[in-house]
């Protein structure tokens, strides 16, 4: 059977490969080659954590919501019913839940980012 690389894995090693040839580059390429690693480790985490995220986020959204759907259409929804204020900060759990689905966003985005608790 062949075997090939998962896409995390091809987008590792592309990103390794750009490090380690930016030390020769100056300027604006080697300003560049560090912005492409970087959205290349977005992309890598993503493809690993997104799903569990988006998974934990749907559960969240069903219970505030009541129902069942997938990421979009839940998403849709609650935005939905916070523009047209029949949620807000008072509606229970939901501030603990856009705070979950932040701090998972974040993770993916900044993984370096310490939020704080306070």
């Amino acid at each position: 059977m062949i075997t090939h690389p998962t896409a995390v894995e091809l987008v590792d090693v592309v990103a390794r490969w750009i490090d380690g040839v930016r030390p020769s580059l100056t300027g604006r390429d080697a300003f560049m080659a560090r912005v492409a690693v970087n959205a290349l480790g977005i992309v890598s985490r993503e493809l690993t954590s997104g799903p569990g995220a988006e998974a934990a986020a749907v559960a969240r959204f069903s219970e505030l919501l009541g129902r069942e759907g997938g990421f979009a259409e839940l998403n849709a929804e609650l935005c939905r019913r916070l523009r047209e204020g029949e949620m807000d900060r008072a509606t229970p759990g939901l501030l603990a839940a856009l705070e979950a689905c932040a701090l998972e966003q974040i993770a993916i985005d900044q993984p370096n980012y310490q939020p704080d608790k306070t």
